[in-house]
């Protein structure tokens, strides 16, 4: 697993920005990618969580009563990219004791909001690094330029709902 370190006011060489214009997109997304998700997946980890763990109990928590199993994979699969089974995920979840199913809709339990919480607090900590000396103004023109780099090339551009 990568070691993720705590880089405060890390400063960035200066380019020409004829340089920086020229510079591979999918190299750098792929970059910035690798290092956010892997800063995630290792908090993620210390819960024994993998992110679509994370993503169920979210989801779950957040629409209480909404949530099947077949509902919930349809929705979360396109965002998965390990090969993980949704079925051994809630399979997981309820045999942990943080989640139940009624009727095929599942609840997150007492201590299944606990791990998620702790889960949250530890992924709130990855997204302040991740924005550490970026200006809310660039951030948003950072999503719009990949959102519309993705629609150009035929991809959903609209954030998740």
């Amino acid at each position: 697993m990568t070691v993720h370190r705590r880089c405060v006011n890390v400063s960035l060489k200066e380019y020409a920005r004829e340089e920086l214009a020229a510079q591979p997109i999918g190299a750098w997304s792929g970059e910035a990618y690798r290092h956010v998700v892997g800063a995630l997946r290792a908090q993620l980890a210390v819960e024994d969580l993998t992110q679509p763990h994370w993503w169920t109990l979210n989801h779950v928590a957040g629409e209480p009563g909404r949530w099947t199993r077949a509902a919930l994979t349809e929705r979360l699969a396109k965002y998965e990219d390990l090969g993980i089974d949704f079925a051994d995920v809630f399979d997981d979840l309820v045999a942990r004791g943080w989640l139940t199913e009624d009727a095929g809709v599942m609840t997150v339990t007492e201590e299944g909001e606990a791990g998620r919480v702790r889960a949250r607090d530890r992924n709130a900590r990855v997204h302040r690094q991740t924005h550490e000396g970026i200006t809310t103004a660039d951030f948003v023109t950072t999503i719009n330029v990949l959102r519309r780099m993705v629609a150009n090339l035929g991809g959903d551009g609209d954030l998740p709902g």
